[in-house]
């Protein structure tokens, strides 16, 4: 492999050796041969080593004393991890994502806006009134991934509760993925499905907010069926 360049010799080392081990081409329990490793991938041993760190931070690796460094099993890995979702999906696992981030959204999101209805502040409201403006202006898809997201962490930060507002590091990732791959494939306009859910927070009805976000979820799994479908009826 020639040298890395564009996004260093540290995020590439780390993205290749992170891809090939979620794909499975290392597979589990493989003791690395660092030297050899090195070698192939054209990088000093020290930035071999700090790549390693990443990945043993991920899950995907670990270190032992007499043992040397090893794969990992899948249940180690951090799977809300961002990297880790995108190589995932590289290695052809992205239907099992999506569906993974539809079970999560279905437990969480509806029981979020319930308890945004109960406690939303002015300043909540104009937050999901922005991110609604921003879909509604947004010109192409990574702008609307963009809102997207921007409006989900609003309606986290409303219920008032921390540890939710904080549920943002474990969707966001598979959330992104999921956008990236509907938006653009879906004529559907956004914006309504997501104001009905602003409007019940808004008039501080739990079961009419609970409900919307419902009918949301239910349309964004439909979404990723038809462009998941395509996808394999084209191949």
């Amino acid at each position: 492999m020639t040298a890395y360049s564009g996004r260093g010799v540290h995020g590439q080392t780390v993205a290749a050796l992170g891809a090939r081990i979620v794909a499975g081409e290392i597979g589990d329990g493989v003791v690395l041969d660092l030297a050899e490793l090195g070698r192939e991938l054209d990088v000093s041993m020290t930035a071999l080593r700090e790549a390693l760190k990443v990945l043993a931070a991920k899950g995907l690796v670990e270190a032992r004393q007499k043992r040397g460094t090893y794969v990992r099993s899948r249940e180690h890995w951090n799977l809300l991890d961002s990297d880790v979702i995108r190589w995932r999906s590289e290695a052809g696992d992205t239907a099992e994502v999506l569906r993974d981030l539809a079970e999560v959204r279905a437990v969480l999101e509806p029981a979020a806006a319930s308890l945004a209805a109960r406690r939303r502040t002015d300043q909540d409201l104009a937050e999901l009134d922005a991110a609604l403006a921003d879909m509604r202006t947004a010109a192409d898809p990574a702008a609307e991934v963009a809102a997207d997201l921007r409006w989900h962490r609003g309606l986290l930060r409303a219920t008032g509760n921390q540890m939710l507002t904080r549920m943002d590091v474990f969707i966001e990732p598979a959330l992104r993925l999921r956008d990236a791959l509907v938006h653009g494939h879906s004529a559907d306009d956004p914006v309504p499905s997501h104001a009905a859910v602003v409007d019940a927070v808004r008039r501080g009805d739990p079961e009419a907010a609970a409900a919307a976000v419902s009918a949301l979820l239910t349309k964004a799994s439909h979404d990723v069926a038809e462009v998941i479908g395509e996808s394999e009826g084209g191949q």
